[in-house]
């Protein structure tokens, strides 16, 4: 039955195409208004090729300008290409008024200016735009939209999807409800994540603020952007927002029973980025044993970077509920410390002011809080044990090797002040004498 409605249609519509092209091929005013559409074409073909060097030197800026009126003034310019039909578009708004008025019908004239918006949507859509989703948007949709506006079967199209029904269980949709939604839920998502990007390049170039700071009104802003998209997508879609009371309710229960631990985790991570004890870039140990880098804080879990390139999935809860050592703490300086050991022979007191020095060579050996400092640690079984505090900026591991650098730095100083390092040694008394 749907198949023979479909048929009947396409019929119906066959015939009203005919007799609309047989009344304009017999009718001296529609041979005229032919004549206006060739008319119109090429003067708006002049006037583009006269026009567009003009309008293209005064929009264009200079090639080392960077302000937004640069940038605005080269985001018109792409759309140079849309002149001729917009000036075919605007010849034939002024001849349909006056055919109008000597032979009281424009219908010839009217189909050249939907011709004329139809060859615009395909320059816009090919030339012009580059987004992806938005080509696909275009091609896929403006483009049959405008095809059918041209032929005038947009609002038939309408009412055929308006009438057409589809049910599940005790819920009935309109087609048209559900292309509705489809076009506008997928424009006011790529906008609302075009929305988030644009605004977390703002707030990351916002360098007086603190990394979680940072990272909290990016979060914020994603979830609001999202959240009013959501809405609006509901209202276009005519769905009664005070249903969604009853969702509300049922996900507070959900929340209450089946995710605790979601919630739980999502409430850490706000209480983190507010209170910034942990931010990306710190290195962090747990209680657990993880540890490493943070170089992601999500809603549910901050992501640690081990120095041999593993990532650990932290839940956002351990931050809050078990110790946490964290070694940098947005870039604080941490003192490491290197142990060694000079002969018995050796002049000690010459050791330190030696090793002091030589530490205090290492580009990145601070001065402050302290310098490097030399320690007595104690007597050895085989040497006089020492030790060499130094603090630095990082942590050392993964590209910051300091401990070893200061190890080759203590070695070669040694040297040079021809200081023996001892090493074990060990008298073997055999009672008794050797085996025969």
């Amino acid at each position: 039955m749907f198949e023979n409605e479909l048929i009947n249609k396409g019929l119906d519509f066959a015939l009203w195409a005919w007799e609309i092209a047989w009344s304009w091929l017999s009718s001296p005013a529609a041979w005229s208004q032919f004549a206006l559409l060739v008319g119109a074409y090429f003067a708006a073909a002049l006037l583009t090729k006269k026009l567009t060097p003009t309008i293209e030197n005064i929009l264009s800026p200079k090639e080392d300008a960077t302000s937004i009126f640069a940038t605005a003034r080269r985001f018109l310019v792409k759309f140079l290409p849309l002149l001729l039909p917009g000036f075919a578009f605007a010849l034939l708004a002024i001849g349909e008024a006056v055919t109008e008025a000597i032979f009281d019908s424009g219908a010839v004239v009217a189909f050249g200016k939907r011709i004329f918006l139809l060859i615009g949507a395909r320059i816009l859509v090919r030339d012009i735009v580059t987004d992806t989703f938005l080509q696909t948007m275009g091609r896929f949709v403006l483009l049959p939209i405008m095809v059918l506006y041209a032929l005038g079967l947009l609002e038939p199209t309408q009412n055929f999807l308006t009438e057409s029904t589809l049910s599940l269980g005790n819920i009935s949709f309109s087609a048209m409800s559900i292309v509705r939604g489809v076009i506008a839920g997928s424009i006011l998502f790529w906008l609302g994540r075009w929305s988030n990007d644009q605004s977390s390049t703002l707030i990351s170039g916002q360098e007086s603020l603190r990394p979680a700071t940072r990272e909290l009104a990016t979060k914020a802003v994603e979830i609001s952007i999202f959240g009013i998209c959501f809405l609006l997508l509901m209202n276009i879609m005519g769905i009664n927002l005070s249903a969604l009371a009853v969702i509300g309710g049922a996900i507070g229960v959900g929340l209450g029973f089946g995710l605790q631990k979601i919630a739980s985790n999502f409430i850490s991570g706000v209480i983190l980025l507010l209170e910034g004890q942990a931010t990306v870039g710190d290195y962090v140990e747990l209680d657990g044993g993880e540890a490493g880098r943070i170089v992601k804080m999500a809603a549910r879990a901050a992501i640690l970077e081990t120095f041999d390139g593993r990532w650990i999935v932290v839940p956002n809860e351990d931050f809050i509920t078990t110790r946490v050592v964290n070694y940098s703490d947005s870039g604080s300086a941490n003192r490491f410390e290197v142990d060694f050991s000079v002969s018995y022979e050796t002049d000690i007191n010459k050791v330190p002011a030696i090793i002091e020095a030589a530490v205090a060579t290492h580009k990145a050996v601070l001065d402050a809080p302290y310098p490097p400092d030399c320690e007595l640690r104690g007597f050895g079984d085989s040497g006089v044990d020492f030790a060499v505090e130094f603090w630095v900026n990082g942590f050392d591991d993964g590209p910051n090797k300091f401990t070893s650098d200061i190890r080759f730095l203590v070695w070669n100083a040694l040297k040079d002040a021809k200081i023996g390092i001892p090493y074990p040694h060990r008298t073997i008394e055999i009672k008794g004498g050797l085996p025969k």
